[in-house]
C-alpha cells in the first residue's frame, strides 16, 4: 500500500490502474473491489470511497462474498505462524496482541478457530482494532452460538470495518 497519505482529490485523478494497484489491499485478497468502486468516482471524501467499496461488496453475488470471507486469515492461526500475513493484516493482529499470546491462548483460538471453521466452512472475522486478546476470544466465544446466515451477515460487516479502519491510514 502507499505509504503517503492521499487526499480525495489526488484519489479522484487516479486511472483505474493507479486506483487498483494502491486500494488493492483494502479488501484482503480481493483488487476486484476497488476495481468496481473505481466506477463511482469522484469521491466526495473518505466516508464516500468506503461506502461505495462496501456497496459493491454488499451488490456481489453470495459466492463472491463467500470467497470475500474465505480470503481472510483465522487469527493466530496458520497463515500467522507461517507468517504468510499481509502486512495489513499482520499489523491488525499485532495491534491486537495476537502475537504475543500464552501457549493457552493459542491453544484456545486454534480451536476456535476449529469449531468455527467446521460449523460455518469460512473463517472467523473481526475488526480487532481496539479489542485485546480477551476480548477478541469473548467475541470469538459468544459468536459460534450464531446461526450460519447471521455470521455470514456479521462477517461482511466486519470485513466493511476493516476496509474502513484501512482506508483511514491512506486517506487524509
Amino acid at each position: 500500500m502507499n505509504a503517503t497519505p492521499l487526499s480525495i482529490e489526488k484519489i479522484n485523478q487516479l486511472n483505474q490502474d493507479e486506483f487498483v494497484s494502491i486500494f488493492s489491499g483494502i479488501y484482503e485478497h480481493s483488487p476486484w473491489i476497488p476495481q468496481e468502486a473505481f466506477r463511482a468516482r469522484p469521491f466526495r471524501d473518505l466516508a464516500h470511497l468506503a461506502s461505495s467499496m462496501q456497496q459493491t461488496v454488499l451488490s456481489s453475488p453470495y459466492e463472491a462474498q463467500l470467497q470475500l470471507i474465505r480470503e481472510h486469515p483465522e487469527l493466530a492461526g496458520k497463515a500467522a505462524i507461517k507468517k504468510q500475513l499481509t502486512d495489513d493484516s499482520l499489523r491488525e493482529q499485532s495491534g491486537a496482541g495476537l502475537d504475543n499470546c500464552s501457549e493457552e491462548e493459542f491453544l484456545l483460538l486454534n480451536q476456535l478457530n476449529r469449531d468455527y471453521n467446521a460449523k460455518f466452512g469460512f473463517p472467523f472475522i473481526l475488526a480487532v482494532k481496539g479489542y485485546q486478546r480477551a476480548g477478541i476470544i469473548q467475541n470469538f466465544s459468544q459468536r459460534l452460538n450464531n446461526d450460519v446466515s447471521k455470521e455470514f451477515q456479521d462477517c461482511i460487516h466486519q470485513i466493511g470495518l476493516i476496509a474502513r479502519f484501512r482506508l483511514e491510514n491512506l486517506v487524509t
